[in-house]
């Protein structure tokens, strides 16, 4: 072969890699970008999904409150339509309830309300010592051995 052939050849060849090359780092890049247009995608998915969710919250909120409202009228209808049948008979009339959500007889704020548990002992000396709930003569009592 000549050495002008060869050249051409060899001009040819580094032209067909260069484009080989090309296209392969151009599939890279682009397989890289629609990975990130299906992120993107799935991201508008997502908000659209949170938004209808918190319209949705907001709607169930909203009719909670209208349910409780009318709970409450008529259970106040119904204990005025109590005390009226109560005078009439001449009994006692009912206690009047609080239908405010504020008070909650688990308060614990009266007297008579048990204290509080407590996680600590009296004093020095706790539960887990070893003559807790003994009596002064008791402790000379032989015990058996502890592994």
């Amino acid at each position: 072969m000549e050495e002008s052939n060869i050249n051409w050849v060899l001009a040819i060849a580094c032209l067909l890699a260069g484009v080989g090359i090309g296209a392969l780092g151009y599939h890279l890049l682009n397989a890289g970008a629609g990975n990130v247009q299906r992120l993107r995608q799935r991201l508008a998915e997502r908000d659209r999904q949170l938004a209808e969710l918190r319209d949705g919250l907001g709607e169930h909120l909203e009719r909670v409150g209208a349910l409780a409202e009318a709970l409450n009228r008529d259970g106040q209808a119904l204990h005025r339509e109590m005390a009226e049948a109560s005078a009439t008979l001449g009994a006692t009339p009912p206690r009047k309830p609080d239908f405010t959500p504020t008070a909650s007889p688990e308060a614990g704020d009266g007297e008579d309300s048990p204290a509080a548990p407590r996680d600590y002992a009296d004093g020095n000396r706790g539960t887990l010592s070893e003559d807790f709930g003994l009596r002064r003569g008791e402790a000379s009592t032989p015990q058996p051995p502890r592994y």
